[in-house]
């Protein structure tokens, strides 16, 4: 059965860095798309970043320039790496593998604080 965990959340300080790292398992992930979304408080959740099996990426337009994801197929990771950190970033990160079957992560909570 498939999983994904995520780690690398935590509290910052606006205009800081934080890595996001979530791990696969039991999921083919080099055929598939990976990405992060988020959920900010009182709100819906959201497409931040995603990349596709071939290496394309697309980006939430909030967070061009700042944040990069990356994935590494051989050890079935994706990365989010966040710079710049504002406030209105705040949320719980979740990780998300798509194809035929979604996998969700439980999610990593980040706080910028201002």
């Amino acid at each position: 059965q498939g999983q994904l965990v995520e780690s690398g959340g935590g509290l910052v300080q606006a205009g800081g860095s934080l890595r996001l790292s979530c791990a696969a398992s039991g999921i083919i992930t080099s055929i598939s798309s990976m990405g992060w979304y988020r959920r900010a408080p009182g709100r819906q959740r959201e497409l931040v970043a995603d990349i596709f099996s071939g290496g394309r990426t697309n980006y939430q337009d909030s967070v061009k320039g700042r944040f990069t994801i990356s994935r590494d197929n051989a050890k079935n990771m994706v990365y989010l790496q966040m710079n710049s950190l504002k406030p209105e970033d705040t949320a719980v990160y979740f990780c998300n593998v798509g194809g035929p079957v979604e996998y969700w992560g439980q999610g990593t909570q980040v706080t910028v604080s201002a």
